[in-house]
């Protein structure tokens, strides 16, 4: 999954599903000793696509998974079943896919990491993360970088946003750990009353028994991840790796490798050192709250 993933379904969700399904039949036909060329030809396809398939980036055919089971020697009627099962429940498509007109493939991916995580470490530095924003805050973010869209497709793109949210406080949802940069609190985006009422959104959020939340203050300095903003969903199957997701300003990269993660992990571990601890951030919100709008 080095490079990409897919989407969401009950409990963990498309993506995890595809994942999963692709873990397993890896290790099935590396048990065996096949390749991906020979795998790939069994299902008239390519090893390519074997490997796609292997890292659940692409949807499951039932045809092709009972092909290749049958090739790996799984003969257990069971055995086939229930992984004949995960394919079909893999192809389900997520809530999201009915934003798919204002949904670009790249980000479709998160959104699926994202609805099966345990667990979102976050770090950002322009902006306060989408999890956490305010209908109005958003909208003033989403006309950034879609000035010439029609009043319609912004609507749409809030609202996805606020659906993404909902995460926060369904059972079993993922718990948010997010460290901001005082920056991003002092930039007024979509004005001064709107950042007011964004603070105020923050101060609350940071009660939610879900999320934690951590601002590194400006005399902190700089710090490990200085380089840019990024999330890490860890997921509740301990087959899974964490996912490092790096947002770009129009594709994303999705980091599973375990030296890169680790490097991520590092970064976040330290600004998580550097910033000031959980327990002052509504204090810190609240001196800030009557500061918004003058010079820093």
């Amino acid at each position: 999954m080095s490079a990409g993933s897919q989407e969401e379904a009950p409990g963990g969700g498309p993506t995890v599903l595809r994942i999963l399904l692709g873990s397993q039949l890896r290790k099935l036909r590396e048990a065996r000793g096949i390749t991906r060329e020979a795998a790939g030809y069994e299902i008239r396809a390519s090893g390519s696509k074997i490997s796609r398939m292997e890292l659940g980036r692409v949807s499951f055919k039932e045809r092709d998974v009972a092909d290749l089971l049958t090739m790996y020697g799984v003969n257990d009627s069971a055995e086939r079943d229930a992984l004949i099962g995960l394919a079909r429940q893999a192809n389900n498509p997520g809530w999201w896919q009915h934003f798919g007109d204002v949904l670009p493939n790249w980000f479709q991916a998160y959104l699926g990491l994202e609805a099966a995580a345990s667990l979102i470490r976050t770090y950002e530095i322009q902006f306060v993360p989408g999890l956490l924003q305010t209908p109005d805050y958003a909208r003033a973010v989403i006309m950034l970088g879609h000035a010439g869209a029609s009043a319609e497709e912004i609507n749409r793109r809030v609202d996805l946003r606020l659906q993404r949210q909902q995460i926060l406080t369904r059972s079993g949802g993922p718990q948010l750990w997010a460290v901001i940069d005082e920056a991003v609190l002092r930039r007024p985006i979509g004005g001064i009353d709107v950042m007011r009422a964004q603070i105020e959104a923050l101060i609350e959020a940071s009660k939610l028994p879900g999320v934690r939340l951590q601002i590194i203050p400006f005399l902190a300095g700089g710090h490990a991840a200085a380089g840019g903003p990024f999330a890490i969903p860890r997921f509740p199957e301990p087959e899974l790796p964490d996912v490092v997701y790096v947002e770009q300003l129009t594709s994303a990269i999705y980091l599973d490798k375990r030296e890169d993660v680790d490097h991520y992990a590092m970064a976040m571990e330290r600004v998580c050192i550097d910033a000031e601890p959980p327990n002052h951030t509504p204090e810190i919100l609240g001196k800030l709250l009557n500061e918004v709008g003058r010079p820093v």
